[in-house]
Order: C-alpha cells, then sequence, then structure tokens
C-alpha cells in the first residue's frame, strides 16, 4: 500500500462502504454496513465503520461519495433515497469523527464514473458517463478527460432524467424520471403490478434469466427508460462510453442485452451511435476509488472549477 493512504467512504440508499485507498488505487480495511433508516442510527453507523476501518492508521485525507443531491459549499447532502438525511451536514460529521485532515465531498455517481476512468472500464475515454443501477440510478460525467461534477456538484443525475413525461411518479418528486422505470425497486413494483411474485431485484434477474415473462417485460421496460436517458445524454454531451456499474448490472445480459437492442433502436445519429456501453469493471469499488481519486487530486492543492470552502472540491485531469 501507498503511503499516501486516504480514508473513502461511499453512501448509498442501500449500504454504506469505506475503505483505506492508496495513490496506486489499492484498498485495504474494506467494509461495509447497511445503511439505517433514520438519522440518529446513520450517524452512529457511520462513526462505527469509519473507526473500524481507520483503526489507528495514518491518513492525509478523506473522501466522501455520497448520494444527491448535494450542497458542496456547505458540505451538506440530501440524498433522494435516504429520506432521513436533507440538508444533512455530511462533512462536518466526518470531520468529527476523522479530525484533522482534509474532507472533500462529491457525488456518488460522478465518484463511480471517476473511479471507472482511474481504473475501470472507462479508461482512456475521452468523455463517458457513469451510471450506477441499484436502489436509485445515479450517474457522473467525465467530460475532455476530467470530472465534470457542474457548479453545484450535482452534473450528470441521469436517474431523475424525463424520459415519459406524465409518467410514474419518482422519489424526486416529478415524474416520468429514469428511475422511475430503471431502478431496482422499481421494476420489481412493476413485475409485482403484474402478477409477479417475487422479492426483490436480485430475485427479477434471477427469474428473467430463467425467461419469466413477467421478469423480462420487467426489465425490457427498464432498460428502455434507461436507454431513453442514455441516448440524451450522448446527445447533449457527444460521449465515447458509458459505464454501467450496482447491483442491478449484475444481472448481466438479463440487463445489457435489452439495454443495447433499445439503443441500436432509439439512437439515429451516427455520433450518438458510436457510443459504446460496457459493464463495471470495479463493482462494488467503483465508487470507493473514485472517492479516493478525488480526495488524492484535492490534496495536491487548488484545482480548476469551483472550489468549495476550504478548496477541498474536485475539479482536475484524470491523467
Amino acid at each position: 500500500m501507498d503511503q499516501n493512504v486516504v480514508l473513502a467512504v461511499d453512501i448509498g440508499g442501500t449500504k454504506i462502504a469505506a475503505g483505506l485507498v492508496g495513490a496506486d488505487g489499492q484498498v485495504s480495511g474494506h467494509a461495509e454496513t447497511p445503511t439505517p433508516a433514520t438519522e440518529g442510527a446513520l450517524g452512529q453507523a457511520l462513526r462505527a465503520l469509519l473507526t473500524s476501518v481507520t483503526d489507528g492508521v495514518p491518513i492525509s485525507a478523506v473522501g466522501l461519495a455520497s448520494a444527491g443531491p448535494l450542497d458542496m459549499v456547505r458540505g451538506t447532502v440530501s440524498p433522494v433515497n435516504i429520506p432521513a438525511w436533507r440538508d444533512f451536514p455530511l462533512v462536518e460529521e466526518v470531520r468529527g469523527i476523522v479530525p484533522g485532515v482534509p474532507v472533500s465531498l462529491v457525488g456518488d455517481g460522478v465518484a463511480a464514473a471517476v473511479g471507472e476512468h482511474w481504473r475501470g472500464a472507462g479508461r482512456g475515454a475521452v468523455s463517458m458517463l457513469g451510471i450506477v443501477v441499484s436502489t436509485g440510478i445515479g450517474g457522473g460525467l467525465v467530460l475532455d478527460g476530467a470530472p465534470y461534477p457542474g457548479p453545484s456538484g450535482n452534473a450528470g443525475h441521469i436517474g431523475h432524467v424525463v424520459v415519459e413525461p406524465g409518467g410514474h411518479p419518482c422519489s424526486c418528486g416529478g415524474a416520468g424520471c429514469v428511475e422511475a422505470y430503471a431502478s431496482g425497486p422499481s421494476m420489481v413494483r412493476w413485475a409485482r403490478e403484474h402478477g409477479w411474485t417475487g422479492t426483490d431485484a436480485r430475485a427479477l434477474a434471477a427469474d428473467a434469466g430463467q425467461g419469466h415473462a413477467v421478469a423480462l417485460a420487467a426489465f425490457d421496460q427498464g432498460t428502455q427508460a434507461l436507454a431513453r436517458g442514455i441516448v440524451a445524454a450522448s446527445t447533449m454531451c457527444d460521449l465515447d462510453r458509458v459505464v454501467i456499474g450496482g447491483g442491478v448490472s449484475a444481472a448481466g445480459q438479463t440487463l445489457f442485452a435489452p439495454l443495447r437492442s433499445h439503443l441500436g433502436r432509439l439512437a439515429t445519429l451516427g455520433f450518438v451511435r458510436r457510443t459504446t456501453v460496457e459493464p463495471s469493471l470495479l463493482g462494488r469499488q467503483s465508487g470507493l476509488l473514485g472517492a479516493a481519486r478525488t480526495a488524492l487530486l484535492a490534496s495536491r492543492g487548488p484545482a480548476s472549477g469551483n472550489p468549495s470552502e476550504g478548496g477541498e472540491q474536485l475539479v482536475a485531469p484524470l491523467s
């Protein structure tokens, strides 16, 4: 492990993961805990997890990846899929747990994209979109070889691109969003409404793999919404590559085969058709590595872009 070790934390609606990461991208001390439902329990779980991972190991910085929306200036988070956290002072909370080191905050979708671009399926791409298909649909952009979180830190939120105006209600308060169709819970909900009696997205994927008609239909309608979002993003950003991770991506060809079929039908412009779609190579560690990379870049000093208070925000080239 490299001596310049950072503590990386990835917070999502299902789990909180943490690990120690060196400048070489090696991860040690990886640990996870389920995401609790209440604010007090969330704080306790976060403190217990970070304390157990560091366990006296000296660290140079902390990189936080969190579901959003985020407020980069205030260091607060309001994850759509973690109702207990609204304007939660995450950076301040972590500074209290791990005092004396700089803390960098980045959206979990951006972190996943940065991790894949650094050490995974996005290596070599000039412009890419990373997508996390899980409890929600997260996204993050790398443009011209550099992460692009946008002025507020929330760019790339493909899960809340509207693909069906007036469609299913979404947890963000809108309707017809990609997430309302393509997230794991959304596909499970649709399948149950159509007679499927399984338990969760993993069971839905297993049944789809066995040819269950309703399970297959759920993946078909979910990936159609995801394809519409990808085509919109590629049209806007001229993407080379899209890298898809998250728990639902573990379904493999059950997800990717209908997705690529819909993309082949929906992408009509030549520069959009050249966009390739690949599964994550880093799996559950993409967000951790992206959070670590954010902290490592920030530790080099003030970077280009929109610095947050204390100069601890990303943006810098990934080369």
